[in-house]
This record gives C-alpha cells, sequence and structure tokens, in this order.
C-alpha cells in the first residue's frame, strides 16, 4: 500500500522563518552597535591622535636652504660665487619601487652601468624620510626634455633650480679658498639636522671649510598642503631662511697671479703676507687643480688622476709642506744668540771652511770649502756662513734653540684661519728620546742652528718667523679673511710677543739681512742691485738626499727630484716693511739664484707703481730737519 503524504505544518515553518529572522535581525543589530561603538571609539575619543595624522598626510614642512655666502678677494672681486643650476632629483618614498624607476631613468638618459651605480650609491647615503635627492647636476635643456616627455614612467623624479657653489678662478685659489663639496654619512651626523635640512653640499677644504658655519647661513621652512601623490596644492606658511655671510679675504687676485707667473710652471709654493696686519696677500702652491670639479661629484677617473699624480697637485704645499729651513732660518737664529749671550754684534769666528767639535775628527763643512777668514755677526748673515752658526749653536745648546726657536713659531701652528695647517717640527731632548729612544747629540745641535737635520718647517711658519723679525717680535697670527659678515675676525688665543734684553737686536739682524740684498758679499747681491728699495732677506737651501763626508754636491749626478730646495725669505722696505714674502721651489738648488728673484717679483708688483716707483705711501719716513737760527 502506498504510504501516506504528509501534510505541510505551516505553522511550525512560520515559527522557524521568524526565528531565523530574529536572529539574523539580531545579529545585524549587534553590528550596528558595533559599527556606531567603532565610530565613536575613532572619532570621539580618538579624535585627536587621527585628526593630526591627517593633518600631517595633507600638511607638510618643508626646508628653505639658504644661500651660501659668497667670497671676496681685498678689492670686491669674486672668488667663490653661486651660479644656478638645474639638477634632477629623486624622492625614494613617492617613487614607490625606486630601483626600478632608477633604471628608466638611465636608460631615457642613456647613461651606462657606471653612472646607475653612482645614482644608486647618492641615493643610499644618509638622508632624511621624503627629501629630495639630487643625483645628477648641471642638466643639459636635452636631458630636460628627455625626463619631461617620459614624466610619467618617472615618479618620484623631478626637475629642480637650485644654486651651486661656482669658482671663476679655478686653480688660483684651489689651495686658499678651497671648495665645497657633498655631504657625507661621518659629517651628516655631526652637523645640526635641522640647519641642514635641505643642504647637500659643505665645506670641505680651505676657506670653505673653516668659516662653514658663517658661509653656510640658518635654514627657513614652508609648511605646504600637498595630495595623496604628494603634489604641493598650497603654501600655508613661510619663513625665509637667514642667507650666509660673506666673506672678504686679505688675498691679491693680481698679486696672486704675479706670484705664479714668477713661479715660472715649477713645483713650489709662496706666500706673502702684510706684517703689521697679518693679512696673507698671495698664497701659491703649485701644481694646482680645478675646485668645480669636487663641487657635484668629481669622477673616478679625473679624481685618480689627481690623486696619483707625483706632482701631488693636491697637496697644499704652503700650509702642509715639511722642508728643513736650511739658512733661512739663521736670522731667528742669530737673534736667539744675541738675546742669550753666547755672541755679540762684535764677537768674530775664524772659518778655515769647516767646524770641528772639541776632540772630534769629524768636519762639519761650510758651502764655501775655502773658507771666509774671520767672520762677524754681519758676514755670517750676509754671507751665509755656516762654520760662524755651528760654533753659535754649539754654545747655545739644544735646550736654548729650542726654546728661542718655538717662540718664532717653529713646530707651531701660526695661523689664526687655516685649518689645514701642519705643526712642522722644532726636535727636543724629549722628542729624540720618545722617537727613537735615543740621547741628543752635539752633531745634531750644530746641524740643526743652519736649519738641517730633524727641523721640519712649512713655508707659513717660515713667512711669520720672518714678520717677527721685520716687526722685531710683535706677534700677530697670519689670517686669510679679512672680514666675515662686515666684522674682521677676532684672535682668540694670541701668541705672547718674543721679549729681548736689548731692542736693538733686532736692528743688528735685520741689517745683516740687508747685507745680503746690497753688500758686495751678499749671497743675493744680484737680484739686490736691481731693486728700487732696500730688502731684507735670506737665502737658504734644504737638502733632498743626504752627502756623505768629503763629497761635494754635484747635482749632474742626481735625479732631478732628489735636487735640493730653493728657498728665499725676505721683507721690504726694510726701514718700513709692507710685505714679508716665503718662497720654496722644490728641487730649485739655488735660493739666492731661483728663489730670490721669485721673491722680488712679488715685492716689485706690491709696492711699486704704475712707473715703476716705490709707492708714496710706502716710502719710509723722512727724518725732520732742525733749523739753527
Amino acid at each position: 500500500m502506498p504510504q501516506p503524504i504528509s501534510l505541510k505544518d505551516h505553522e511550525q515553518d512560520a515559527l522557524l522563518v521568524r526565528q531565523r529572522a530574529a536572529t539574523g535581525l539580531a545579529f545585524v543589530l549587534i553590528l550596528v552597535v558595533v559599527l556606531f561603538a567603532r565610530m565613536y571609539y575613532l572619532q570621539v575619543i580618538q579624535y585627536d591622535y587621527h585628526a593630526t595624522l591627517s593633518e600631517n598626510n595633507r600638511v607638510h614642512v618643508q626646508p628653505i636652504p639658504p644661500t651660501r655666502g659668497l667670497v671676496f678677494d681685498r678689492d670686491g672681486r669674486i672668488l667663490a660665487d653661486n651660479r644656478p643650476s638645474f639638477s634632477l632629483t629623486m624622492t625614494r618614498e613617492r617613487a614607490g619601487e625606486w630601483r626600478s624607476v632608477l633604471d628608466v631613468l638611465v636608460q631615457v638618459l642613456e647613461f651606462g652601468p657606471e653612472e646607475r651605480e653612482q645614482f644608486e650609491k647618492r641615493l643610499l647615503q644618509g638622508r632624511r624620510p621624503f627629501e629630495p635627492v639630487p643625483i645628477l647636476f648641471e642638466l643639459s635643456e636635452e636631458q630636460i626634455a628627455r625626463v619631461a616627455v617620459n614624466q610619467f614612467q618617472l615618479p618620484g623624479v623631478e626637475v629642480s633650480a637650485q644654486l651651486v657653489r661656482h669658482y671663476p678662478y679655478m686653480e688660483h685659489f684651489a689651495h686658499s679658498v678651497g671648495y665645497v663639496g657633498r655631504i657625507n654619512d661621518q659629517e651628516l651626523k655631526r652637523l645640526d639636522p635641522v640647519n641642514y635640512s635641505g643642504t647637500h653640499h659643505m665645506g670641505k677644504t680651505g676657506i670653505e671649510k673653516f668659516y662653514e658655519a658663517e658661509l653656510h647661513g640658518q635654514v627657513g621652512y614652508e609648511e605646504v598642503e600637498t595630495n595623496a601623490r604628494g603634489r604641493v596644492l598650497r603654501v600655508l606658511k613661510h619663513t625665509d631662511p637667514k642667507p650666509g655671510q660673506d666673506v672678504v679675504l686679505s688675498l691679491d687676485l693680481d698679486l696672486q697671479q704675479v706670484a705664479e707667473e714668477a713661479l715660472g710652471g715649477r713645483r713650489g709654493a709662496i706666500i706673502a703676507l702684510q706684517p703689521s696686519t697679518g693679512e696673507v696677500l698671495a698664497m701659491v702652491s703649485q701644481p694646482s687643480f680645478n675646485p668645480n670639479l669636487f663641487v657635484t661629484g668629481i669622477s673616478f677617473k679625473e679624481y685618480a688622476a689627481l690623486r696619483d699624480s707625483i706632482d701631488r697637485p693636491l697637496y697644499n704645499r704652503v700650509l702642509r709642506g715639511l722642508y728643513p729651513p736650511g739658512s733661512t732660518i739663521k736670522p731667528m737664529m742669530a737673534v736667539a744668540g744675541l738675546d742669550s749671550g753666547v755672541v755679540t754684534p762684535a764677537t768674530r769666528v775664524f772659518d778655515p771652511g769647516f767646524y770641528q767639535l772639541p776632540g772630534v775628527d769629524h768636519k762639519y763643512r761650510n758651502w764655501n770649502r775655502g773658507g771666509d777668514g774671520w767672520v762677524s755677526l754681519e758676514t755670517a748673515i750676509s754671507r751665509s756662513n755656516d762654520t760662524y752658526f755651528y760654533s753659535m749653536a754649539h754654545k747655545m745648546g739644544i735646550d736654548r734653540m729650542y726654546d728661542y726657536m718655538t717662540r718664532f713659531g717653529i713646530g707651531q701652528r701660526v695661523s689664526l684661519d687655516m685649518h689645514e695647517e701642519a705643526t712642522g717640527l722644532m726636535p727636543s731632548r724629549q722628542w729624540k728620546r720618545s722617537r727613537y729612544r735615543q740621547a741628543w747629540f752635539p752633531g745634531e745641535t750644530l746641524i740643526l742652528g743652519i736649519g738641517q737635520g730633524y727641523m721640519q718647517t712649512t713655508p707659513l711658519q717660515l713667512v711669520q718667523a720672518t714678520a717677527l723679525v721685520a716687526n722685531r717680535g710683535k706677534w700677530i697670527r697670519p689670517r686669510l679673511a679679512r672680514t666675515v659678515g662686515g666684522s674682521p675676525p677676532v684672535d682668540t688665543r694670541p701668541v705672547p710677543d718674543i721679549q729681548v734684553r736689548d731692542p736693538k737686536y733686532w736692528d743688528y739682524v735685520r741689517h745683516g739681512m740687508e747685507m745680503v740684498m746690497h753688500s758686495a758679499q751678499g749671497t743675493a747681491k744680484k737680484v739686490g742691485a736691481t731693486a728700487r728699495y732696500r730688502i731684507a732677506g735670506k737665502s737658504g737651501t734644504a737638502q733632498v738626499v743626504g752627502i756623505r763626508q768629503g763629497e761635494r754636491y754635484d747635482s749632474g749626478r742626481l735625479a732631478e727630484r732628489h735636487r735640493d730646495h730653493a728657498l728665499f725669505v725676505g721683507f721690504a722696505p726694510a726701514e718700513n716693511p709692507q710685505i714679508a714674502v716665503a718662497v720654496m721651489v722644490e728641487n730649485g738648488e739655488s735660493g739666492s739664484g731661483v728663489a730670490a728673484p721669485v721673491v722680488k717679483k712679488v715685492m716689485d708688483a706690491w709696492l711699486l707703481d704704475e712707473r715703476g716707483q716705490l709707492r708714496q705711501e710706502y716710502a719710509p719716513a723722512q727724518p725732520t730737519e732742525t733749523k739753527t737760527p
């Protein structure tokens, strides 16, 4: 029999539907409550927090880097300028897959793997979030057009105009003004992160580095409103940056060029300063280099050529070059000998062509092997007699020599604003014991008396010691800056003047230096004979390789770079010093024959007028005549 068909229970079905509907409604109500609770929590309880986040996403503070101060010579000619240039920047946060964008950029600009590696290296350097990083400077019009056409493929890449440092006289002031370069990771850690926001360059050498704080200025900023892609919609607040202060140097462009020409392409150094003020008038280190190469990033090939050059163009010979002073130290030794009482102006020493220590067979030779006979202090300076100064050094001893030479700045930094200056070396008993674990020998004292041996000086130290003789012991530190922001720099660590028992000692030594140039037996009489004013000077020769006992110096048997260095120091006019000059010609051999003419050319350019006559303001004061009734 067929099964009976059960009838549908409509009441049960209706109850089930009502239960499901109630459950669904309850679930929806719960979700609505949760949603409103969440909205209340976010919009009411956390209102301040999210309002701040929203504002930060919409409003950004962008730094405005200050304009770097300019550098001028003493006559107002620009030595370091700011030149407008178009640069290519990339913001990694806005570029997304920035390495892929970099690949497209290299392809668009048709660069190779080397340039791409350099771009990536710059992007990976230390920086701040959302800060555009310059990766290419001085874009051409074609490069700008290519970037504009392919902008849709280059998110985060922009062409921006900025001021780039430029040195119009290039290699002429590379070692004095210096140059700026990109800030590296180590420098970024010690710089003020706020003040250097948006700044990518800083001073690396020279005046650019020493006066970095003054030249840089103070950063400004803008509060800007941006869209979701970071594009600026409007400026909400603007604070102008404070530009860097201008620096006026004491250097003279015309004198600098004359000094370089006088050196004639030879390796060497020239420094000229005013004894009364310490202002450096010319500072030449040859060979030199173009500092503009370092501003936007020098190529590996160009840097390797400068770094590996046998002539060392990057080496500042004026401040870093260490050379035995040779006989240029004898005027300072003469002052020391007079003041210590071991000699008097009337003291005479017999010179047979050599000097011997008591009980020692070794002969310390005079440059004149035949000897000069009986020699006074004046003759010893004018003839550069070694035997006289051997005798003086032996009587003084190393301890007193060290004391006096350090007063003249030997073995010390003497400048006010040249941070690269080397200290040089004035040896002492303690120094040798510490360095070589040996006692000091009497023979070392003798050769130190003629500027040989362990003593090492820079051309800057030599010109300062010469200026001290011209100033009669008054200490004024050499400086490059005449004014910074309109005010002269202040010496915060003045050096005591050199005090001697009798001021006439200075006159005796100065007169001996005059005789070098203007007496029949002076070593530089040929140069002095053509001068239109009185010069006080002293020649010197610094040995590069040692000569054995009994042998003679033969330049023909030596390689050019093994020949003696030629030095000369002097000041003029002798009665009213207006300029002091030190010249060092590497492997020039003759101080009187090679370096002295260079000194005179520099002095002529500063002291003579267009007619070749001594300028009236530099003429020595004429004594007034007293008329008798």
